[in-house]
């Protein structure tokens, strides 16, 4: 039998010419399947974003991924604010305590090893909940990852050279001269990030900033809810500083002591991140343990400044403050309904 002609087909609710259920089929057949949900609990340092994970991962059975550059590295827990081992024990969490403090570890292996650990805890029936502060992680789990052009060794090690001459300042004022928008992104101290978006530039004659905008991050692998916990800026200063002084009284200064009797330089990256050098001033005697203290503090609170910064630019972020409970679980039920 033909298919040109308007063949009529008798079906449940009427009639439908052929050609009209071919196309239906074909739209059914070629349809995306859903893409996989995934609640994400973001915001600055010390806002209180475990805690508000650990009560909805309890309340929906769900499991937490860490979203946070800092936590996935073994022996640095009071300075990282991990979860407790009770509070793990609890619910489970993936992505911490995974890699060795002098081992790499960037966004790229970040996505990958998040998007596994997604889809492992999806396929075994249960929701995922990635919770961090961390938000290039964050953009580049939901949203695809920017490579930009390819590495040119001749460049990075006449840059790496001229840090190693001129101090790291010096490429970092030059960054900001050439790309003052990648300054909230990159810290002054990191190293890599500082070289790679002059290297871009010096390939390109474009900020890095401007290819990332270009590539806009589209890749879409989730359906996701974003929940930005905020807190008023006194309040938040408040916490941060007392989290602080609570590191201290944990024996934060012993932890550092630790690291470094396992041979771990103070150099490495991750000894260079808030918290662990300025104990490492104290350690090495260029600073009281009151002046690191209040240099924790202060630098402690910028970086919650530029987080918030940074996700500012997300509008698909829904503000809440952690105490409004009741609104965060209703917008996570809608979510998953």
């Amino acid at each position: 039998m033909s298919l040109a002609g308007p063949t009529w087909k008798n079906c449940s609710g009427g009639w439908y010419s052929r050609p009209l259920l071919l196309s239906k089929a074909i739209r059914t057949v070629t349809a995306k399947p859903p893409k996989p949900k995934l609640v994400i609990i973001l915001g600055p340092t010390a806002v209180g974003k475990s805690e508000v994970a650990l009560d909805l991962a309890a309340l929906v059975g769900a499991e937490i991924i860490n979203a946070d550059s800092q936590q996935v590295y073994r022996y640095m827990d009071i300075g990282t604010g991990k979860p407790s081992a009770a509070e793990r024990e609890r619910v489970r969490h993936h992505l911490i305590d995974i890699i060795d403090p002098d081992q790499e570890f960037n966004v790229a292996t970040f996505r990958r090893l998040a998007t596994a650990a997604a889809s492992d805890i999806q396929r075994r029936g249960k929701m995922a909940i990635v919770c961090g502060g961390t938000g290039l992680y964050l953009k580049a789990l939901t949203q695809g990852l920017f490579t930009g052009p390819a590495q040119d060794l001749a460049i990075r090690e006449r840059l790496n050279a001229e840090a190693d001459r001129a101090g790291l300042a010096s490429l970092y004022q030059r960054l900001e001269r050439v790309d003052p928008q990648a300054m909230s992104r990159i810290h002054p101290n990191d190293r890599q990030r500082i070289v790679r978006a002059l290297e871009v530039f010096e390939l390109t004659g474009r900020a890095i900033s401007d290819w990332q905008k270009e590539h806009a991050f589209a890749e879409s692998l989730f359906e996701t809810l974003k929940i930005g916990l905020q807190r008023e800026r006194a309040e938040l200063y408040d916490r941060i500083n007392e989290r602080c002084d609570r590191m201290i009284a944990d024996g934060f200064m012993d932890e550092v002591k630790a690291l470094l009797n396992k041979g771990y330089g103070v150099d490495l990256k991750p000894l260079q991140t808030i918290g662990y050098r300025h104990t490492g001033l104290v350690i090495r005697g260029e600073a009281s343990a009151e002046e690191a203290l209040a240099l924790m503090k202060r630098d402690t609170r910028r970086l919650a400044k530029q987080q918030l910064t940074w996700f500012r630019g997300d509008r698909d972020i829904q503000w809440l403050h952690p105490d409004e409970k009741k609104e965060i679980r209703a917008a996570v039920e809608s979510f998953l309904s």
